[in-house]
């Protein structure tokens, strides 16, 4: 690897190291940074475990377990400098061992890391949020053989690769990626390749599992859930727009959250429901994380005034941890799969909606001309 000087027109050599050689080491660095950055395996994951050793009769402990987009549990072992003979061997048990992990299981085990790493995030709003939304009952985890490995190592003996590609031959699916430290002067740089296997053949390896792994009875489920939410949501949106014009122009939907613009960019009114809460909420999202904290702040600081014209006190979710922000009227113990709580929770979300966007009306106003002034709307 060169480093390219474009004002003397030159390149230098950035001399390639081993971890050893620095003082890594294969728990305290190379895990703690693929933990913290698993996108850097060329994708999204939901690192849900560190050293998990939850496993009848043995201590055997996996380095990373993970969700991917798919639902999929994705266990990542990772080696320093050299793999070993024995990892593809250690990894094949990991992945049996985890193969019948339900999703109340997954769960929990996600949320005694959250826990273990002080993080006060709800695992299953945290799941929820990693599939764009989707309620956690309509998620299918771990369905199947459908477990994944990652191998990450710096150097990959021979009996690996060969263990490795003869395995991908049973669809099973199976990374490798090439972790290498690199040095210039001061500088420390790190190359994570994927070697294993070529990205067009995982591609289409990915495709075929996903179809042959449809479950068809979840598929059913979900189109009863569709059918109740879609039903909910049409009596909903009758009691509301006889009280309010605010989602005059609304459709029923078979999500689990319906929404409505402020008439500023940025600033929505959603209803949501689930089996555990309904609410309603003010959703803040203009694209940008630091926007969207700046005029939560704003918000905040009126908070007393808001409150007021509410009529009451509101949750306040500044979510530092994510993009947006929202402030939420929420009622909880409540099943909007039992109908026969229905009238109880759609006179509790119109009632809270009308009053907050009665409470939100000059506050967003206000905040529109400062935004104006401030950033680009």
């Amino acid at each position: 690897m060169f480093l390219i000087d474009k004002e003397k027109n030159r390149i230098t050599r950035v001399n390639e190291k081993k971890f050893s050689d620095l003082g890594f080491k294969e728990r305290e660095n190379l895990q703690e940074w693929l933990a913290n950055n698993p996108s850097s395996l060329g994708e999204d994951f939901l690192i849900i475990q560190k050293e998990f050793a939850g496993f009848d009769d043995t201590r055997e402990r996996l380095d990373l377990l993970a969700l991917d987009k798919q639902g999929n549990l994705v266990v990542i072992e990772n080696k320093l400098d050299d793999t070993g003979r024995d990892v593809t061997w250690q990894i094949l048990k990991y992945a049996s061992y985890c193969s019948s992990l339900n999703k109340s299981q997954i769960v929990n085990i996600y949320q005694e890391y959250l826990n273990k790493i002080g993080s006060e995030n709800n695992a299953e709003e945290n799941i929820s949020d990693f599939f764009d939304g989707t309620d956690i009952d309509e998620i299918s985890l771990n369905k199947g053989q459908t477990q994944r490995l990652v191998l990450v190592s710096g150097n990959f003996r021979k009996e690996v690769t060969s263990t490795v590609l003869w395995l991908l031959n049973y669809s099973l699916r199976i990374q490798c990626f090439k972790v290498t430290p690199y040095q210039l002067d001061e500088q420390l740089f790190l190359n994570i390749e994927q070697i294993i296997p070529m990205k067009e053949a995982e591609e289409y390896s990915i495709r075929m599992a996903e179809k042959t792994h449809e479950d068809i009875s979840s598929q059913e489920e979900l189109k009863s859930r569709h059918n109740i939410r879609r039903e909910f949501w049409a009596n909903l949106l009758r009691d509301m727009n006889s009280k309010s014009n605010m989602f005059q122009n609304i459709s029923p939907s078979i999500y689990h959250w319906i929404g409505t613009g402020s008439g500023v960019r940025g600033f929505g009114y959603n209803f949501a429901i689930s089996k555990k809460y309904v609410r309603s909420e003010l959703y803040i999202d203009r694209g940008d994380a630091d926007e969207n904290k700046y005029c939560f702040d704003k918000f905040y600081s009126m908070k007393g005034k808001i409150e007021e014209v509410f009529g009451g006190s509101l949750e306040w979710e500044r979510l530092d941890d994510k993009r947006a922000c929202k402030i939420k009227h929420e009622l909880s113990d409540c099943n909007v799969f039992e109908k026969e709580q229905w009238d109880e929770m759609i006179q509790f979300l119109t009632n809270g909606m009308i009053r907050l966007e009665k409470a939100f009306r000059e506050p967003i106003k206000q905040m529109n001309k400062e935004l104006k002034s401030t950033y680009v709307v």
